[in-house]
């Protein structure tokens, strides 16, 4: 579904990714570790379009998606999860969801798929009228994750969707993807030491500076001892 060949990528004179090479294959969860700063979630935007200096390849459905822009990439069914969430702060619950349906593909969807959402994340339906700004951290995770959704999309690249929450609210999140994935989306994560993860995955890969230094199913990196030390918390 998604093959990405030799890709580098740069900020400025920076040279970030290095011949980096990752696959995702339909009704996959694959889960990107590595330490903070090393990567990877330049790959994921490298992957969706927003970062400008890149080179190598990077397929989608058997479509070459290297210089499309981002709105075009979303329109063949990819969206980005930031880390940061990127929400609109003065504006509802609802009101975010709804952009979230902006690209063309999703408006036709946008009813039932916010009733979908709604089912998945019962906790925004009392919030719906709620400015993001006053939510809690877990909520805002939760908000982030289901406005990617309402664009109608088969790929979720999610940029670290735990972080800075409590353990409960990890767990929750957690498997929400899983059910998530469970009703046909394929998911990349990007994570950096949750032991949980490994369980969510159906492969992973390890980021160490730039460069792809593991790849394998969690069977293989939970028998890692280098992994289990330093990635995985273990």
């Amino acid at each position: 579904m998604l093959k990405v060949s030799n890709l580098n990528a740069y900020y400025g004179e920076s040279h970030v990714l290095r011949d980096v090479s990752v696959s995702v294959d339909q009704g996959e969860v694959v889960v990107m570790l590595g330490p903070n700063g090393h990567g990877k979630s330049t790959l994921l935007k490298s992957i969706c379009g927003l970062v400008d200096q890149t080179k190598g390849k990077i397929s989608y459905k058997d479509k070459d998606i290297n210089d499309l822009a981002t709105d075009k990439i979303v329109n063949l069914g990819m969206i980005y999860i930031a880390e940061n969430r990127e929400l609109f702060p003065y504006m509802t619950v609802l009101e975010n969801l709804k952009l979230g349906a902006y690209s063309k593909n999703a408006r036709a969807h946008e009813k039932e798929n916010l009733a979908w959402i709604f089912d998945l994340f019962p906790r925004l339906v009392d919030r719906k009228k709620q400015f993001a700004s006053t939510m809690s951290g877990g909520e805002a995770r939760m908000l982030a994750v289901a406005r990617g959704l309402m664009s109608n999309a088969d790929f979720l690249c999610v940029d670290e969707p735990s972080l800075g929450l409590q353990p409960s609210l990890r767990h929750e999140i957690f498997s929400i993807i899983r059910q998530i994935n469970n009703q046909g989306k394929t998911v990349l994560l990007v994570e950096q030491n949750i032991p949980q993860i490994a369980e969510l995955a159906d492969r992973i890969y390890v980021m160490e500076e730039g460069k792809i230094s593991f790849e394998g199913n969690k069977d293989e990196a939970l028998n890692n001892e280098h992994l289990k030390e330093v990635f995985l918390g273990m």
